[in-house]
């Protein structure tokens, strides 16, 4: 049930009859605009630490992948404790201040890290083929670091708590409301995507020629701004009880009276149906988180595909030509390049919500066009495609590095990379977005930041596995003196053989989905076009 525009930070006892007066687009509008500037200083941050830890901090190629990686998969992973303590505990307002505070702290420590180094600080080496390589102090590093996953653990209760309450401000029992809340989704993530876009833009520019204490000075202040925002609406929001014994003891409860039930079943006493009576919609809700978890792990590879625009795409565009023309002194910053991730989606959202799914509703009776799983399953054969495309850009782009004089500027245009930022952006619209509306749906109702967290976690361990992935490789291409797929000098590596690799377990991934999502019941039948 929901309750009217109370004070937030006080306890619910018990559900309270819903004011027409709050929540629908007025409320969801305030939290669209905190997601937003979280998303500005998410990206902020990550569209260009690569270049910051292969730069002021000194550390290698490979290295740098796997802890953007690494530091990804761990942003993504904890909004699953994130969604527990909402949940369960604080509540989803509570949760999204808290976490915000926490944020904005840790983006000032970022900033104020980054100050203390210069090239002055760093410790310098030769390496065995010569080059020089130097490094920050172990201290910097720890410094660092400690602030970089503070902002991690304070997206684990922003991130499943900002997008759920904002769902939770559309009634799934109106009929107006209900159809707003998938076209709420859409403009949702059109928000974001508009945010990221500006923000790999203009923070990186910022971060590449003016300074990184200012670069990452910025996303705070942004952050702290949202923060504002998303307080002056406090009276319009829409609030939802939670039952009082929380959604985590509950499902608790719910395995308890299974494992119950089967013992007194197995004892032959007739006690167990009874227990299982009680506890019947309980046991069903977690039969169905069960039921999820195919499609869960069919996603994962999406979560690896993901983590490679802020860092290898981002590598290879260092190395091209970045002059918007020939006699321009103008380089175009290489994270800028994920700006255009954004301008692929932006508009692929609204042909997506004003072209495919009309037509598409006419052609299945489907209301949303097609079904979530579809949807899904047509951003996982997207970005097959995409990967085809970079490999071959790979290709182009080594063969014209042989052919260049030692020296020389690379004769290659960043326009070349493009094309895989606008397929991998047309992608996202699919399987993103799907992801998103999926696991919220299919969740049980007081679960709802907990799906969230599990979109979430796709991409969190789908980060886990691609630092694996470049950590092993680098390895062993490495073993016996040889050359890595992942050198500092891109142009002895073999980023092209990654891609393809990639690209041949995506396709075995999407059979996988495919075989999984055909027998996939959905929790709540698909709505039919009256």
């Amino acid at each position: 049930m929901a309750s009217g525009a109370t004070d937030p930070l006080l306890p619910r006892a018990g559900a309270a009859r819903r004011r027409p007066a709050t929540g629908g687009w007025r409320s969801a509008l305030f939290i669209i605009w905190v997601e937003v500037a979280e998303r500005f200083a998410y990206y902020g941050v990550s569209s260009n630490l690569i270049s910051y830890l292969t730069g002021p901090l000194g550390e290698t190629t490979a290295a740098a992948a796997a802890a953007v990686n690494a530091w990804s998969g761990a942003a993504s992973m904890l909004p699953l404790l994130g969604a527990a303590v909402a949940d369960s505990w604080l509540g989803r307002y509570r949760t999204i201040v808290a976490s915000s505070v926490l944020y904005i702290t840790g983006l000032g420590l970022l900033a104020l890290s980054s100050t203390f180094s210069s090239p002055q600080s760093q410790q310098c080496s030769s390496s065995g083929d010569g080059r020089q390589v130097c490094r920050s102090s172990s201290v910097q590093r720890a410094f660092f670091y400690v602030s970089l996953y503070l902002v991690a653990i304070a997206q684990s209760g922003h991130k499943p708590c900002v997008q759920a309450f904002g769902a939770d401000q559309f009634d799934a029992t109106d009929p107006g409301e209900s159809s707003s809340r998938s076209t709420f989704f859409n403009w949702w993530y059109l928000g974001i995507c508009a945010s990221a876009t500006v923000t790999a833009a203009v923070m990186s520019y910022v971060q590449d020629n003016v300074g990184w204490g200012l670069g990452f000075g910025v996303p705070g202040m942004v952050m702290l701004l949202g923060l504002l925002v998303f307080l002056l609406g406090t009276r319009t929001y829409r609030f939802y009880d939670g039952g009082g014994s929380g959604a985590f003891s509950g499902v608790g409860e719910a395995v308890r009276a299974w494992r119950k039930s089967r013992r007194r079943g197995e004892g032959g006493g007739g006690g167990g149906a009874t227990v299982e009576a009680e506890h019947g919609e309980l046991a069903e809700e977690v039969r169905g988180m069960a039921r999820l978890f195919p499609i869960w792990a069919t996603c994962l590879l999406y979560g690896v595909l993901f983590a490679q625009p802020p860092t290898l795409f981002t590598k290879q565009a260092a190395t091209l030509d970045r002059r918007i023309g020939p006699s321009s002194s103008f380089q175009v910053p290489p994270a800028a390049l994920q700006s255009f991730l954004g301008v692929s989606i932006i508009p692929c959202v609204l042909l997506y919500e004003h072209v495919l799914v009309p037509a598409a509703r006419r052609a299945t009776g489907v209301a949303t066009g097609i079904t979530m799983l579809q949807r899904i399953g047509a951003g996982i054969a997207m970005c097959a495609v995409t990967l085809l495309v970079a490999a071959l850009v790979e290709m182009r782009r080594l063969s014209a590095a042989r052919d260049a004089d030692p020296g020389a500027a690379m004769p290659m245009s960043l326009w070349w990379v493009v094309p895989q930022y606008v397929l991998f952006g047309a992608a996202d619209v699919f399987a993103m977005v799907g992801m998103q509306e999926f696991f919220y749906d299919q969740v049980p109702g007081a679960l709802k930041s907990l799906g969230l967290a599990l979109y979430l976690s796709v991409l969190g361990v789908g980060s886990f596995i691609s630092s694996f992935l470049i950590s092993a490789i680098d390895v062993v291409t490495r073993r016996d003196g040889g050359t890595s797929w992942f050198d500092d000098d891109l142009n002895r590596g073999h980023l092209d053989y990654f891609y393809l690799l990639l690209a041949a377990l995506t396709v075995l991934d999407l059979l996988a989905y495919v075989y999984f999502s055909m027998s996939y019941i959905y929790r709540r039948k698909v709505v039919d076009v009256q």
